[in-house]
């Protein structure tokens, strides 16, 4: 199960993509290398491999692209079918549950096409090892009857290269990751990059839009390609709608007001949280469970939805005695962080009662004794 299953439904900042953003998205994507703004690094790496296959006639090595949903895998995928001008054939992991499921798909590929495998960790294990000689050998043997009476029939599988995406590299066991020839990890967008992919978006999307219209979508989408074009949606219905269809910055900010899409890209889950926290339980330590229950929401949710943007932004630490706000919490909530001072006590002893003792006490403590 995807952690982004559990996302609740409406949740405009999510990386996950509906229907809707996967029509908007076959419009938008770049079609060649070139035009992928972003992943500079993967970019020209994966360019050297597709130069070198096509000037030695051959398919290239299996490519496995890796990193949070939303950064661009799909779009690479297709990209390297379009620079190898070779058909794709696309599928996810649960979907294959059966071993016979992925026979089927790889005794139809033609030579040189394209497979995307997106979710690849999420494959049944019977259809993960069948992949294993597929990768490696251009080859299955596909199992013939039941019991001591069944014979192996080998299937001869034309060269292809398999493009894989996941979102839990660690997941992938070591014998199907060693059998790609490319690892490209896909990393969060600057804010910079993601005003290019903005304004190239708004173009497409016949959005009228200045330069600081974008950089205030930009800044609040979370460093993702995707949620930066949904929010463009979203700002360029309301311009349309309240204003003149023009997006500059101030419209956009009350745009995303509108959509409860605050300046750091927090939306009411994850002020909910930290609301919690902080009004609630006094900054931490907390329990997860405890902390769900009084945002209303699944552990689950909290832990795999939520949890994760306010850890890398440094609003939230996870420690073992629970979740804790960190003093940039308080700010964002405009909330004066409590001040830690030092009561008098003997070094090394126990501080006032109910207390937690700062970072800098626990270390006094330590060079005392």
């Amino acid at each position: 199960m995807s952690p982004y299953d559990s996302e609740p439904a409406d949740r405009l900042v999510t990386a996950a993509a509906d229907g809707e953003d996967q029509a908007v998205e076959a419009a938008l994507r770049p079609k060649l290398l070139d035009e992928f703004i972003g992943q500079e690094r993967v970019r020209e790496q994966l360019s050297l491999v597709l130069q070198a296959a096509r000037k030695r006639g051959r398919a290239p090595d299996h490519v496995l692209l890796s990193g949070p949903p939303g950064l661009g895998k799909t779009t690479l995928s297709m990209i390297i079918a379009a620079e190898l001008n070779a058909p794709i054939r696309i599928t996810s992991g649960p979907a294959i549950q059966h071993a016979g499921d992925l026979a089927a798909i790889l005794s139809s590929l033609t030579e040189g096409e394209v497979l995307f495998l997106d979710e690849i960790h999420r494959m049944s294990r019977p259809a993960e090892e069948m992949l294993y000689m597929a990768m490696e050998d251009y080859r299955v043997d596909v199992i013939v009857g039941k019991g001591p009476g069944a014979t192996a029939i080998p299937l001869e599988l034309p060269p292809f290269t398999l493009v894989g995406a996941t979102t839990r590299a660690g997941l992938l066991p070591p014998p199907l990751r060693d059998r790609f020839g490319f690892t490209g990890h896909m990393e969060f967008y600057a804010p910079a990059e993601l005003e290019r992919v903005v304004h190239r978006s708004a173009a497409l999307l016949d959005v009228e839009i200045d330069p600081a219209g974008a950089a205030e979508i930009a800044g609040r989408s979370r460093g993702t390609p995707r949620i930066a074009n949904r929010l463009l949606r979203r700002v360029r219905d309301y311009a349309q709608v309240k204003h003149d269809g023009v997006v500059d910055r101030a419209i956009a900010a009350r745009a995303l007001k509108v959509y409860e899409v605050d300046a750091r890209g927090l939306d009411r889950l994850d002020r909910a949280v930290l609301d919690a926290l902080i009004r609630l339980f006094g900054g931490g330590p907390v329990g997860l469970s405890t902390l769900a229950v009084a945002v209303g929401e699944e552990s689950e949710t909290v832990e795999e939805v939520a949890e994760p943007f306010l850890v890398r932004e440094g609003l939230l630490a996870r420690t073992p005695r629970g979740r804790i706000a960190t003093p940039a919490a308080w700010q964002h909530l405009g909330l004066v962080p409590p001040v830690q001072t030092t009561a008098a006590r003997p070094a090394g002893g126990p501080g006032p009662r109910g207390r937690v003792p700062a970072q800098s006490e626990l270390f006094d403590a330590v060079e005392e004794d």
